[in-house]
């Protein structure tokens, strides 16, 4: 199980939700805000969320999201990851299938019980030197049983064996976020992960629907929109920053990015 908590920006620009191996729950854990998904190019579909919440997804494909926070409280959001094995040793005793079935796609739920779970999930993680790990594989268990009494799909499962696992996706984006001003580079890049360079640029471009490379370049721009929206550092500064020495160039993939160029961005 893997999990992390985040504090949103009020707006945040549309960001990519990759397809990995394992399911996840992304769970509202304070405020409230206008969540909007879509798939690769498609149209925008807006749920509005609040404390408790829910969205689930095992997704065979990548999608973007976005949402824009309502009110004074803070945008707090918890991803937690269930580890494919887990998932499978829970699904054979459930159902005694030997492969986990596929999970319906879920935006915007509530779900008092598993939101119960989730609190508890978290305040076990949370808690200082006080944390028990058998209690969370208690919890990760039960959170399993109950995504697959409840949420487990008509549909036949998916092949996931050439899906790229969530671990080594997220070393990937990680090692990209670490190098954002440096050149881009696909033989590190594969070394840090542990796999080889095709097989890494495959399976990261149908996790993602981007190459490592296009990928590294939203980052990039990501990274520049927020500086821009919430710093006054120079625009020449910032693009130094992401890995642009030539204003010029840094300003020609902005726009082709966003649609806007950078000085016009910082101004709406």
């Amino acid at each position: 199980m893997f999990v992390k908590v985040y504090s949103r920006l009020n707006k945040q620009e549309p960001f990519l939700v990759p397809a990995v191996r394992e399911p996840l729950i992304v769970w509202v854990m304070s405020g409230e805000a206008v969540v909007e998904e879509r798939d690769l190019d498609g149209e925008w579909v807006a749920n509005t969320v609040t404390l408790g919440d829910f969205f689930l997804t095992r997704s065979p494909t990548p999608y973007e999201m976005r949402w824009r926070a309502i009110g004074e409280a803070p945008f707090q959001v918890m991803h937690l990851y269930l580890s494919v094995p887990l998932f499978e040793r829970v699904a054979y005793d459930v159902l005694g299938c030997a492969a986990p079935p596929a999970l319906r796609d879920i935006s915007g739920g509530k779900d008092t019980q598993l939101s119960h779970l989730l609190s508890l999930i978290h305040q076990e993680l949370t808690s200082e030197g006080k944390g028990s790990q058998l209690f969370i594989q208690g919890l990760a268990q039960t959170l399993a049983v109950h995504l697959i009494r409840n949420y487990a799909s008509s549909e036949a499962p998916d092949d996931r064996q050439n899906a790229l696992p969530g671990f080594k996706l997220r070393r990937a984006v990680a090692h990209l976020e670490e190098k954002l001003a440096e050149p881009f580079n696909l033989a590190q890049l594969a070394e840090t992960v542990g796999m080889s360079e095709f097989h890494l640029s495959r399976l990261f471009k149908k996790a993602t629907g981007l190459s490592p490379s296009r990928y590294l370049i939203r980052q990039r721009i990501a990274r520049a929109q927020l500086l821009l929206q919430e710093t006054d550092t120079s625009i020449i500064e910032i693009g130094m920053s992401v890995g642009y020495a030539s204003p010029s160039h840094f300003a020609q993939v902005f726009r082709r990015e966003t649609g806007l160029p950078p000085s016009h961005y910082r101004r709406g």
